[in-house]
């Protein structure tokens, strides 16, 4: 009993005992805080003195490398191998503390322990990224520099640059990837205080090739003023026109927010792998021409009489199939050798040589096929045939007066091949017809060719452009119907422009040739023409009579006879896109301002001057007509000589035959001028009707919808260049057979340059890849995009038969 007696008393002894040693602790626990209160939280007055310590304390403390640490605190020493990188970071800790003012400036109240923790958390932060730094920087760096490169590729070619990124590269032109040294500028090192090492590297990345952006890519990185000239030009052009909103720089969220959605779209309807090549199936194999050998339309035909079935007949569908190739296809023999031969294999055709060997069109000559430079008019030569002409009627001045020539009926185009001699731009026209693969011929010369026949339709050229027409026993039968078709040459013959026939009725003496030769003079002094000269040819033993187109309307309102009729005030000259022959005449412009009135200037002004009877026009894009007309030449001067020609991995030596298939002044053809290339200017029949420009400007074009087929031969140009046409193009058609139409028309390892809006570019890359076109090149920013895609000799093995094209 006693033993549990003094046990109990001894436990009441211990719990009083540990009871007062609580209280102890609580009070001095007490004690402490209210010190720690006392000593740690300020009055307002005296903050400010506190954080001048503060800030000078962290100051030491980063410039020694060191942490002092709090009495709860273990001790510890900041590694010496990390004090270059706090050295390059000492502004973080005056960047927080710079917050702590902004703070007190509010009424906050400062809590060192907090400032200290967060001194720790950038400490031990910057101590992880040295450690990372330490095992990884020499990788590190060397991958971020390839990145550097390969991004460089894809940088923006003249006339893409922003008003942004030409202030990006006056402001950054200095910044060197991978490297950040102290300038003395306290102002900048502010800026970069709380930066690490590795947002340093992105940060000089990125503004090289932001500033990379706003150079030429092509070598030309000094040539700053041009490139700010090339960039004025193109928008003063008007070519970035096509996206802006009327809220001028300034877009809006529905604009923003459907660019969104269709950038979204776009990249989920745009799988390469949904699109599924196939060859296409035809009678015509790999001469396939959809609206040329459309079987179906053509077995429907009442009659022929008119040449129906040698113009346009448009499936109700536009293929998506592929046109298959040659066997055997090689490229192209390269200008100016192929003027003279060609690959057999190419255009594997011999019935001309067979037919036409004699008058020295073509010959077969192994694996070539050669070309003498004859014709049925001009058996000795196109040169000499040439020259006899101009000796006929010396103010044909080939090259000065008469520089944009029709040849209708052109065979296999040797006429114009040889007055490019004379910078002579011809359009050799001719049908496909019994005469087989003329116009193939002539295209894979590297003469400009199409096919048409002047049948039911106007030819697919403005009232008023050529300078001279020429014909060589063309087999067209001008003198019946009245002139019917020599009319419709009327139509498209410059005022004051000459008509040279060359064909037997003009020398020989027989009863069907004397009866044509009297239609036709019949027939060209009641159109007014008149007959300025007869030459003869003693070489070739032919004849050719040169007829000119009045100037005035004098004659026309001296006829006894209204025949042929004028056209009414309605009948539009320049209207020609699937409109029928009218036997007409249009009077002649006299006015000052009037197209027409007046003949061009002399070549090679031309080419350059704003057409006269621009002046009391607006151009394409609002402004006055001129001014467009100036910025559009000096725009594509710039990006065809900064860009074009050296940044794309375009082989230029390879280009011969050149497709502007959305031309609008004219500016990227006449850019190209001097390169030994021709180009075929393109009006789309949805975009302003610009084509009458290009012509007086010594060049030439056609209309056309691409929603369509174009009139030549598979495989018929080296490069396609599409500004803004795809964009415009999808609204109407289905994009991919567009596409398919491009692959036709293009050679294996020619090029297509697309410049259109993101979405845009970015659904042709898709479908390019899907075809296993090399992308050579691709640029884009928020707005615009640019893509130079070379076509391979890729080619799928499934086919699919089209029921129209069989024969």
């Amino acid at each position: 009993m006693a033993i549990a007696k003094n046990s109990r008393v001894e436990g009441r002894k211990s719990l009083n005992y540990f009871s007062t040693v609580s209280i102890a602790v609580l009070l001095a626990f007490c004690l402490i805080g209210i010190w720690i209160v006392i000593s740690f939280i300020a009055p307002l007055q005296n903050s400010e003195l506190q954080v001048s310590e503060t800030i000078n304390e962290v100051k030491n403390i980063v410039g020694e490398n060191a942490f002092t640490q709090s009495e709860n605190s273990s001790a510890g020493i900041v590694d010496e191998s990390i004090k270059a990188d706090l050295q390059d970071n000492k502004f973080e800790g005056e960047n927080l503390l710079k917050n702590q003012e902004e703070q007190k400036a509010s009424g906050d109240l400062y809590d060192n322990t907090a400032v200290e923790n967060r001194l720790e958390d950038t400490m031990r932060k910057i101590s992880d990224e040295k450690n990372d730094s330490d095992e990884g920087s020499s990788t590190h760096e060397k991958d971020l520099t390839k990145n550097l490169n390969s991004e460089s590729v894809e940088t923006g070619p003249v006339g893409f640059q922003t008003n942004d990124e030409k202030n990006l590269d006056k402001n950054d032109g200095n910044n060197t990837l991978g490297t950040e040294k102290s300038t003395g500028n306290n102002k900048l090192q502010d800026e970069m205080a709380s930066e690490t090492v590795e947002e340093k590297i992105k940060k000089n990345m990125r503004s090289e090739i932001e500033r990379a952006t706003g150079e030429s890519i092509m070598g030309n990185h000094d040539s700053s003023q041009t490139s700010e000239e090339a960039f004025d030009a193109h928008t003063e052009s008007g070519i970035f026109n096509n996206a802006t909103t009327e809220n001028g720089t300034w877009s809006t969220q529905a604009v923003e927010s459907q660019h969104l959605k269709e950038t979204q779209a776009s990249l989920i309807s745009n799988d390469s792998n949904k699109y599924e090549w196939k060859l296409c199936k035809t009678t015509a194999g790999p001469e396939y021409i959809p609206c040329l050998d459309n079987w179906q339309s053509i077995r429907r035909l009442r009659s022929i009489r008119h040449y129906e079935h040698w113009e346009r007949h448009c499936p109700d569908e536009a293929p998506t199939c592929l046109v298959p190739l040659t066997e055997g296809y090689r490229i192209p023999i390269k200008w100016p050798k192929s003027r003279e031969m060609i690959w057999y294999k190419n255009a594997p055709h011999t019935k001309l040589a067979e037919v036409k060997g004699h008058q020295n069109w073509v010959k077969v000559a192994g694996e070539y096929l050669s070309f003498p430079g004859g014709g049925t008019q001009f058996k000795q030569g196109a040169l000499h045939y040439i020259e006899f002409i101009q000796k006929s009627l010396p103010k044909i001045a080939w090259g000065k007066r008469s520089c944009v020539v029709l040849d209708v009926g052109c065979g296999v185009a040797s006429f114009g091949g040889y007055l490019f001699e004379k910078d002579v731009l011809t359009m050799s026209l001719a049908p496909k017809d019994v005469h087989e693969a003329q116009v193939q011929f002539a295209l894979e010369r590297g003469i400009p060719a199409i096919l048409g026949a002047m049948g039911t339709k106007r030819l697919p050229f403005p009232g008023s452009v050529f300078d001279l027409v020429h014909c060589a026993r063309c087999r067209v039968p001008w003198h019946l119907e009245g002139g019917r078709l020599l009319l419709e040459l009327n139509r498209v013959l410059r005022p004051g422009g000459c008509f040279v026939w060359s064909a037997t009725p003009v020398y020989q003496k027989n009863p069907e040739d004397s009866g044509i030769w009297k239609d036709m003079g019949e027939i060209t002094k009641a159109m007014c023409w008149d007959l300025v000269a007869i030459g003869r040819d003693k070489v070739n033993g032919v004849a050719a009579a040169i007829y000119r187109k009045p100037t005035s309307n004098e004659c026309y309102n001296s006829r006894a006879k209204n025949e042929p009729p004028l056209c009414s005030e309605l009948d539009d000259a320049n209207a020609a896109w699937n409109v029928s022959l009218e036997t007409c005449m249009h009077k002649i412009p006299v006015g000052a301002s009037e197209r027409g009135s007046v003949w061009p200037v002399r070549w090679p002004v031309r080419l350059e001057k704003p057409p006269y009877w621009l002046n009391s026009q607006a151009g394409v894009y609002g402004r006055p007509a001129p001014v467009e007309f100036t910025a559009d030449s000096r725009h594509w001067k710039n990006v065809l000589s900064h860009s074009y020609m050296d940044g794309m991995g375009i082989n230029w030596s390879s280009v011969r035959n050149v497709m502007d298939m959305r031309a609008v002044y004219g500016g990227f053809a006449a850019a190209l001028k001097s390169f030994k290339v021709w180009v075929m200017n393109v009006v789309p029949i949805d975009s302003p009707d610009t084509l009458a420009i290009i012509y007086e400007r010594g060049l030439f074009g056609i209309y056309h919808d691409w929603c369509e087929s174009f009139n030549t031969y598979p495989r018929s140009y080296d490069l396609l260049h599409a500004d803004y046409l795809f964009s415009k193009t999808k609204e109407r058609c289905n994009i991919v057979a567009v596409i398919a139409e491009v692959d036709r028309i293009m050679r294996p390892e020619g090029y297509l340059i697309v410049r259109d809006n993101v979405e845009s570019t970015d659904e042709i890359e898709n479908i390019a890849k899907s075809l296993h076109w090399d992308i050579r090149f691709k640029y884009s920013n928020v707005n615009e995009g640019i893509l130079c895609i070379q076509k391979t000799f890729w080619r799928p093995t499934q086919t699919e038969t089209i029921v129209s094209a069989i024969a």
